[in-house]
């Protein structure tokens, strides 16, 4: 069941009051209207109608789709060390409550980013594993390896034989695109699954570059 609250609240820039609805919890099996607007950035934004100021409400959102057996804890945080302590936090009441018996066969993803969340939905929605799309994305920016740091690459869309990423040149204000194939992807994801890690959750995940940085790793040490 879809969850909101509805707030009035001042605008932080010109004072003007405005009504907002905060959404709590989205099921997309029930509320597909809501997961198009969220994929179109209209879920849990402020925008004034006044000045026209616009920014995303701290709010923390639960996103679920049976269908798919994914659940997503979004908690808006910018800060990696805080969003770290938030992910422990939430893991550890979690495994307490015993709720992870329930949720056997799920994909439980912790996400602190907007962007971060539509991707993974995204993801998910075109039958693929975004923990060996994260290990794809480190081996785009690799190719390029010194200008990595100024880069963010996303998964953007998938057909029959290609999987396409958008990159982002944050420095060179510049976008790009990247396809690799569909077979690549195949091969990744048997190795990946082969070397010990599961297509599900035991617990809440939090499945970033520097997960995927885990998973490389561990390759790396199998080979030496």
């Amino acid at each position: 069941m879809s969850i909101n609250t509805k707030k009035q609240l001042p605008c932080p820039h010109c004072d003007h009051m405005n009504n907002v609805t905060v959404w709590n919890s989205i099921t997309a099996d029930n509320s597909p209207d809501l997961k198009s607007d969220l994929l179109h950035g209209k879920i849990n934004f402020y925008v004034c109608g006044s000045c026209g100021y616009r920014a995303l409400m701290p709010d923390p959102m639960l996103y679920h789709d049976n269908g798919k057996k994914l659940i997503m804890s979004f908690s808006p945080c910018a800060d990696e060390e805080c969003a770290e302590r938030l992910y422990e936090k939430m893991a550890a009441s979690s495994e307490q409550s015993g709720e992870m018996k329930k949720l056997e066969g799920y994909n439980l993803r912790f996400v602190t980013d907007i962007n971060d969340l539509m991707e993974k939905i995204l993801i998910f929605d075109n039958g693929l594993n975004d923990k060996v799309i994260e290990v794809i994305k480190i081996m785009v920016l690799s190719q390029e390896p010194e200008k990595a740091e100024q880069r963010i690459c996303r998964f953007g869309k998938k057909d029959e034989e290609n999987i396409e990423f958008m990159i982002k040149d944050n420095k060179e204000d510049m976008l790009y695109t990247s396809k690799v194939p569909a077979e690549t992807y195949n091969t990744l994801y048997k190795q990946i699954m082969q070397s010990g890690v599961k297509p599900y959750s035991f617990s809440w995940e939090f499945v970033n570059k520097h997960y995927a940085s885990r998973i490389l790793n561990g390759f790396n040490n199998n080979l030496r």
